[in-house]
């Protein structure tokens, strides 16, 4: 960016203005609370109505989407093709490792088995492979109406301008530079995924050292602001949005602010990719308000409507070709891990345990949901029975969306970025992050629910 050049002008202050006004309405306006049917956003509300529209054609449109990525992808490791090495968004998509490829397999054969009542019951039954699907086409109307809502709620400015305030006090508590919190507000608006390349990105660039790396990702790529509406639509705790966001984030800056000072993370050294290039320092003749405004607006400078659906196109088949097929594969394999398997039982006893002391109902029923978070975020919610006390399935989602850690994505990504986490390290800060939180959303439900 261009110090001596400003960005504060009219136009680019109407676009940050009125573009981040426009997002904010869409994920956080409330609309309706004055009956028993809650309150929902304007982006829940047009989810809703594109997964009515979408489960007439199901699981058709499942198959077929499920079977193009598949069989791309497949193909695409033993041949390119220049049409997709071309866009770099769809070779994103498609040229993926074998235990991907393995994943989108299963995917596909469960969408398959429930489509045509065959194969094994624990697949079919409605709980296990008809849920799967059904997530399924309520992840494709999250996709349609989400990709191209989020480009105003994170590419006017919104993002910058809180970063830049938020810098002062960024290093003191969590003992990383102010930029990290780009990243944290990255990764609340945008995805733990996308915030760990970036991070890793920034490492490898001499932006970060191996030890800030390694605590942003693991303590700031928080789960994004859709993920979340997911799980809360999952757990039938839509009313209770707004409230979920609120705690998660919270104990998130908690569960940061302990994390960077205890093992592993405190252990690792200040070691850079590089010659060091981090400068932090705001211009002399800037304030730090002034500052935050011109970084804003030069971001808004580069928004506009053709950019935007642009980038919503991109999103949106992210997730449908490689997001729903993990989710329905990894999703199966959990269910039937967790009722026709006593491992996670015989694992997560313990927590059963600490949550009985904490005076959690149910808690040995949703011990498993404690740990089964490691192997993917969203199998904690598909687990869950609806019927269990609104307390209970509060406290699903609230320990399983401040884990972060889970294998399927954005473990493999940490450990392949190089900055010192290996797999024991993983799991530490997995078990950690979990004992901590439980107690405090334990209060927390307490107190508000």
């Amino acid at each position: 960016m261009d110090n001596s050049k400003s960005y504060i002008n009219f136009t680019n202050m109407t676009r940050f203005l009125l573009g981040s006004s426009i997002g904010i309405f869409l994920f956080m306006f409330p609309i309706g609370g004055m009956d028993d049917s809650g309150f929902n956003t304007p982006l829940s509300i047009a989810t809703d109505f594109l997964d009515k529209f979408i489960s007439t054609h199901l699981p058709w449109l499942l198959i077929f989407m499920v079977a193009v990525s598949t069989v791309f992808a497949l193909v695409s490791k033993f041949h390119k093709f220049n049409f997709i090495e071309k866009r770099e968004w769809l070779s994103d998509v498609m040229f993926i490792s074998w235990p991907y490829v393995i994943t989108r397999i299963i995917a596909l054969a469960v969408s398959i088995c429930v489509t045509f009542k065959t194969g094994p019951q624990a697949i079919i039954s409605d709980d296990v492979g008809g849920t799967m699907l059904s997530l399924g086409g309520t992840l494709i109307a999250l996709a349609i109406s989400l990709s191209f809502a989020l480009p105003f709620l994170t590419d006017a400015g919104l993002m910058e301008f809180p970063g830049i305030i938020l810098k002062p006090v960024v290093r003191p508590l969590f003992k990383v530079p102010g930029r990290a919190s780009l990243d944290l507000v990255a990764s609340w608006l945008a995805s733990s995924n996308t915030a760990v390349l970036i991070t890793g990105n920034q490492y490898h660039n001499g932006f970060y050292s191996r030890r800030e790396a390694a605590t942003i990702m693991t303590n700031f790529s928080l789960v994004s602001i859709p993920f979340c509406m997911v799980v809360a639509e999952t757990l039938k705790l839509n009313d209770r949005f707004p409230l979920l966001y609120g705690i998660i984030s919270l104990i998130g800056l908690i569960l940061a602010i302990i994390g960077c000072r205890i093992y592993p993370l405190g252990t690792i050294p200040d070691a850079y990719c590089g010659e060091k290039r981090i400068r932090e320092d705001i211009p002399s003749n800037y304030s730090l308000l002034r500052w935050a405004f011109e970084v804003a607006a030069e971001r808004a400078s580069r928004f506009s409507i053709i950019t935007a659906l642009a980038g919503g196109w991109t999103m949106a088949v992210g997730i449908i070709f490689d997001i729903i097929p993990i989710v329905i594969a990894w999703g199966t394999i959990g269910t039937i891990l967790v009722n026709e398997t006593p491992i996670f039982q015989f694992l997560s006893y313990p927590m059963g345990m600490y949550m009985d002391l904490l005076g959690v109902e149910q808690a040995y029923a949703i011990a498993p949901q404690t740990v089964v978070g490691f192997i993917d975020m969203f199998i904690p919610a598909l687990i869950t029975s609806p019927d269990l006390p609104e307390k209970t399935r509060f406290l699903v989602a609230g320990i399983s969306l401040v884990q972060i850690i889970y294998m399927t994505e954005v473990g493999g990504i940490i450990v392949k970025s190089e900055v010192g986490l290996d797999f024991k390290d993983l799991v530490i800060i997995f078990l950690e992050r979990t004992i901590i939180a439980i107690p405090l959303i334990v209060l927390a439900t307490k107190f508000f629910l």
